[in-house]
């Protein structure tokens, strides 16, 4: 499985990310994804094919990384995307690396393709954050064009293997903003050994302008942005269930 070293289709690198795991972290987005979430903000990372500025072996990233290594030490890595679980093979060759380096790894998921492949990437993998667009499958479809149940076989064998997990949550006005989905969802994780966080996450406008330069419409077009209040008040209710922010 980790024969001949396959290669990254990169979208983008951010050497200095503080919002994709613990401490300091070298974040790289991959490119594609097979959801269409409607408050996506990096919509030119949909599709795979797309020009990409690296196109790297596992140990060309790695080499990358390493430059950072005092910055990142009390930190480590992180792949998300896109969906970084298009690149399933990429992702495993990576981590493995990181891992023989001392380096923790963080993979950003919408645990969006669930099969031998994609969990095999989980053999190296320090830290899931994985996103839950909606329990129910109804409002999933509505959310993000998918039922939702991959990204809970992946929750599953992310327990099954005893890989901890942070869920992350998008709060959306109208759609996900809702106390008694939010209820539901926070009981659902917590019957979960390996989920030690929640990430509740204000829906903003900021890549809107990424959709008038692709020439797509804005499938969101009028929501505002999730007050901040409503968020402060969502952490606090929901602050001693595992240690969220």
């Amino acid at each position: 499985m980790d024969g001949q070293p396959v290669i990254g289709r990169i979208h983008s690198l951010e050497s200095f990310g503080t919002v994709d795991g613990p401490g300091i972290r070298f974040v790289t987005f991959l490119q594609g994804c097979p959801l269409r979430c409607r408050y996506c903000h990096n919509p030119d990372t949909w599709r795979q094919d797309a020009a990409v500025k690296y196109e790297w072996t596992p140990q060309q990233l790695l080499d990358e990384v390493l430059r950072y290594r005092s910055f990142i030490a009390r930190g480590g890595v992180t792949l998300t995307g896109g969906e970084p679980l298009m690149q399933p093979a990429f992702c495993r060759q990576f981590f493995r690396l990181c891992r023989d380096a001392g380096l923790h790894t963080a993979l950003d998921t919408a645990g969006s393709i669930a099969n031998a492949e994609t969990f095999s990437v989980l053999d190296y993998t320090d830290l899931v954050l994985l996103d839950i667009k909606a329990l129910a499958a109804d409002l999933c479809r509505k959310v993000c064009g998918s039922d939702g149940t991959s990204a809970l076989r992946f929750l599953d064998e992310a327990e099954h293997r005893g890989v901890e997990v942070w869920i992350r949550h998008v709060v959306v006005p109208g759609l996900t903003d809702d106390d008694r989905l939010l209820d539901e969802l926070v009981a659902f994780v917590r019957g979960y050994r390996v989920v030690s966080r929640i990430e509740w996450l204000p829906y903003h406008t900021m890549g809107v302008f990424k959709y008038a330069s692709l020439g797509l419409p804005y499938p969101l077009e009028g929501v505002p942005s999730l007050a901040v209040e409503r968020i402060r008040e969502i952490r606090e209710r929901y602050r001693n269930v595992f240690g969220e922010r």
